[in-house]
């Protein structure tokens, strides 16, 4: 048997325990329960396995995350993850999953595509999903917990030899610093094959949330009832790459409104394909602060809801301001080349 890794800290309600229960099955589970001891967590398949109480918080779990920061840049390389989360409210969990993702990520963790199983209080976060099943609701919990486990055993990730690259964006070249970053990295790709996609302002009509059959009906036919770019280049586009490469200047600690209609607009294309083979990566500048926030929306939308798979080191952040300040930013041809080996590597060994 494959060792898990179970990272629980403080006590389990009895809905965490029984998924616990259910993603350790076919496993020899070893069980981490604070910050005392830590064994080596590299190379490994590693859960986190949260009970958020009233106010969202999890004390042993922030323990646990600080010791494994001392170890430094490396201290999770190599190995996958994945989340479980039970909350007594409607509230937090993705929050709190998201942060998970974000620390973890930036000392070498990745995560599968949907990595997460969150039970709501109420767990009617399965609702959606037991219209399909028509199971009670915990069992639709328990099914999602043995589909995490299957995937987080055997990942399904092969190498890819000269990965398809296609970068979003919707910036000015004259003025935006994060595309003067992303010419930094682009020129470290040496022959790898980038398709630049520019999203202009007024070409992407966002989402409305067309009824479920309509949107999965167009779907189907990989379109979408609102048609125009995404359906013509954007979504032929992603459906051909391997790697996705998100260039997000900070807007109020946000992705721009074009790239989030793009997000949004992905869902047509979702009902048909899941994305679990496709790695996403992203560059982000921030004026003053907020990196992390942009990051972590990336993360909620595309590696929690959307599939794709979030590859260690997934995000190069940056601060500045001013027009063509990025160029100032310390060691930063440095790090833009790390990343753009980062991009390669990750996608050509697939690390299981």
């Amino acid at each position: 048997m494959m060792d898990l890794y179970l990272i629980i800290p403080e006590k389990t309600s009895d809905v965490l325990s029984q998924m616990i229960d259910e993603i350790i099955e076919g496993w020899n589970p070893i069980f981490i329960r604070d910050e005392k001891n830590l064994p080596n967590l590299q190379n490994k398949r590693i859960i986190f396995a949260v009970e958020l109480n009233d106010a969202g918080i999890n004390l042993g779990l922030y323990r646990i995350l600080t010791e494994i920061f001392r170890r430094g840049k490396q201290a999770l390389y190599s190995s996958i993850g994945g989340i479980l989360m039970h909350s007594n409210t409607e509230l937090y969990t993705k929050t709190v999953a998201r942060d998970i993702i974000f620390l973890t990520n930036e000392l070498g963790l990745s995560f599968l595509g949907r990595p997460l199983v969150e039970a709501t209080g109420s767990l009617s976060n399965f609702l959606t999903m037991q219209k399909v099943s028509k199971k009670p609701l915990i069992d639709v919990c328990l099914d999602s917990c043995r589909d995490l486990s299957m995937r987080l055993k055997d990942p399904h990730l092969s190498a890819v030899e000269n990965p398809k690259i296609l970068v979003l964006h919707a910036s000015s070249e004259h003025t935006s610093n994060t595309l003067m970053l992303w010419d930094m990295v682009k020129k470290h790709l040496g022959s790898h094959t980038v398709n630049e996609i520019h999203i202009e302002n007024g070409t992407v009509q966002d989402c409305i949330g067309c009824p479920y059959k309509i949107c999965k009906h167009y779907g189907q036919q990989t379109s979408c009832f609102y048609g125009g770019i995404m359906v013509e280049e954007v979504y032929p586009a992603i459906l051909d790459s391997d790697v996705l490469i998100w260039l997000c200047p900070n807007y109020n600690d946000a992705i721009s409104a074009n790239l989030s209609a793009v997000v949004n607009r992905l869902t047509a294309l979702f009902r048909k394909t899941k994305f679990y083979n496709k790695s996403f990566f992203s560059i982000i500048v921030s004026g003053n602060s907020g990196s992390d926030s942009v990051a972590k929306q990336l993360i909620g939308a595309l590696n929690i809801n959307k599939t794709f798979r979030l590859p260690p080191y997934f995000s190069l952040m940056a601060t500045a301001n001013d027009a063509g300040h990025i160029n100032k930013v310390e060691n930063i041809h440095d790090l833009a080349k790390e990343f753009a080996l980062n991009v390669i590597t990750e996608t050509e060994k697939r690390l299981r």
